[in-house]
């Protein structure tokens, strides 16, 4: 065991004493959240093949029943001819119980911080933290979607297996110590997005979302591979301590070592050189970003975001919405500021170009939906711009108000799919599948004061409208902009947000002032649901009066990043 010395360059460890370890000496132990997750979805998929087989006595039963035969034979965990989900909730309280206890592993892991696996898997008070969001993302993903997929009839268990599969993934992700293991913890988790995209398969506008997705995603992690292939090219290394000692002269000088080759003893030769690789890690390094703005849907790498997220079901758009960027977030601001901080100059008009298209395409273009899921996917890129232009500031403060704004935006929208993932009925109880338009919600205030009061609470939080934790989190990214001199970027940002604040009301004067064409209700929700929407509500709307918990946190995780 080899005990690391902090220097003003290195990782900040904060959990425990900071050690490397060779190969399998603490490895396993450091591991134990991600091994339990991958071991149990496996057995989970066992689980769900061998009992999902259809028994002679389902059959016979149903004859028997008549119409009560779904029901019944749910309640005897049998499967019918009908297609009734007998496993889908079962095999999802599993998993939630997987993710659970997954959760504990993680509080409680015996190693708080270190460099395993030859420095591809790391673990310190970032990783930590954002490992925490995105097991609660699923979880309360899951939970909330249950009737939505019992509704729309996705009736398969591997829905909830496959976003078991890709949590396991975004954890591999999160903790990523060079280039290789954080493309192959992207493709992990995408592999599996792919699939539930167009996971309902009699239906050809979600199939159309899969393939899209597959064919852009398949595009993007091609550019991605490119700039890291590039990287190593140039400098012969894929870790991203070594990146950052490497760049640690910024974009004028690389190497010592390169400097005094024999193969380079003329200073032109050698200046020529190394501006050839200079301009190849910059070259590298745009690809590498550029590949990162396609998975989080910054402009103009936005465009199979509308797509994908109307035509997958309500559900996964959920899922999409709240959990993922949480994982590529983590990695793309380890990248930025740890291993291409020194050349932050050369990337920066970048990060504020894409800051400023985002934040001006997703409130323009969210003007004229009138499908919530299309409402959504472009007030997402809205938020990317928020978050990139937090980003692009280069201060301890940035990453602060990225980390703040993106843990408040994964409540808001949690709090919107808890309730818009609700069972609509309409006039003589005729069953409606989802909410399609935004005139669906119409009158909900008088039919569900409550529901609308929750909902109400969000979009006014989402658009960014005092005293609620929207205001809070957008007023500190824009102070945070403002004073690194993002002037630009700040007005641009307030200007986009005031645009924005039209269509998020304008479903608040729907639900209450708007006659609708037929009647409709919501059903009850879920015990779960109902807690999920009623926990975010409480925080949305009191979390002004103590922010301090989460700005402690937040510090400290910039803290771990910016050293």
């Amino acid at each position: 065991m080899t005990i690391l010395q902090h220097s003003p360059q290195s990782f900040l460890f904060e959990r425990s004493t900071l050690f490397q370890s060779s190969l399998f000496e603490n490895d396993l132990t450091a591991l134990i959240p991600e091994l339990f997750l991958i071991s149990t979805t496996l057995f989970l998929l066992v689980y769900g093949v061998i009992f999902t087989t259809k028994g002679p006595t389902a059959s016979l039963l149903v004859l028997n029943m008549g119409g009560d035969a779904e029901e019944s034979l749910a309640k005897r965990g049998q499967k019918s001819d009908l297609g009734f989900p007998v496993l889908l909730r079962n095999v999802a309280g599993l998993v939630q119980l997987a993710l659970f206890y997954t959760l504990l592993l993680l509080l409680f892991n015996p190693i708080g911080g270190g460099v395993f696996l030859y420095s591809t898997f790391l673990l310190d008070s970032v990783t930590f933290f954002f490992k925490l969001l995105v097991i609660c993302g699923t979880l309360f993903s899951l939970e909330i979607s249950l009737g939505s997929l019992e509704s729309e009839e996705i009736n398969s268990f591997e829905f909830s297996i496959l976003l078991l599969l890709s949590t396991g993934g975004m954890l591999f992700l999160i903790s990523a110590g060079d280039l290789l293991s954080m493309y192959l913890g992207i493709e992990f988790q995408a592999l599996c997005f792919y699939v539930i995209a167009g996971f309902k398969r009699d239906s050809e506008f979600s199939t159309e979302a899969g393939v899209k997705y597959f064919l852009l995603g398949a595009f993007s992690s091609g550019l991605l591979l490119f700039g890291c292939s590039l990287l190593y090219g140039f400098t012969g290394v894929v870790s991203f301590w070594d990146l950052a000692q490497f760049f640690s002269f910024g974009s004028e000088t690389f190497s010592y070592s390169f400097l005094f080759s024999d193969s380079y003893t003329e200073s032109g030769t050698a200046s020529a050189a190394l501006s050839s690789v200079g301009i190849g890690c910059e070259v590298g390094m745009i690809f590498l970003l550029v590949g990162f703005l396609f998975k989080l849907t910054a402009v103009p790498f936005h465009m199979w975001a509308p797509d994908v997220y109307e035509g997958a079901p309500l559900a996964v758009t959920g899922f999409f919405s709240i959990v993922p960027k949480a994982a590529l977030l983590a990695v793309f601001i380890r990248l930025l500021y740890q291993s291409f901080f020194d050349l932050f100059s050369d990337y920066q008009p970048l990060l504020l170009f894409c800051a400023i298209g985002s934040m001006i395409g997703g409130s323009f273009a969210g003007l004229a939906q009138l499908r919530v899921k299309r409402l959504l996917a472009y007030s997402s890129i809205g938020h990317v711009g928020y978050l990139l232009l937090a980003l692009s500031c280069g201060t301890l403060e940035g990453i602060q108000a990225s980390v703040i704004y993106l843990v408040i935006y994964m409540i808001m929208t949690t709090n919107i799919f808890a309730l818009l993932l609700a069972p609509l009925r309409r006039f003589r109880f005729q069953t409606l599948e989802r909410i399609k338009y935004t005139t669906d919600l119409a009158m909900i205030g008088k039919t569900n004061p409550l529901f609308a009061i929750t909902l109400a609470a969000g979009l006014f939080s989402i658009a960014g409208i005092p005293p609620l934790a929207g205001f809070y989190s957008k007023a500190f990214l824009f102070w945070s902009a403002i004073s690194s001199s993002q002037y630009l970027g700040a007005f641009i940002g307030i200007l986009s947000s005031a645009i924005s604040c039209f269509y998020y009301i304008r479903i608040v004067n729907i639900m209450y002032f708007q006659a609708p064409p037929s009647p409709l209700t919501f059903s009850p929700l879920s015990k779960g649901s109902s807690l999920i929407a009623g926990a975010s509500f409480l925080f949305l709307v009191g979390f002004m009066g103590y922010p301090a918990p989460l700005y402690v946190a937040s510090h400290k995780v910039a803290l771990a990043l910016s050293m």
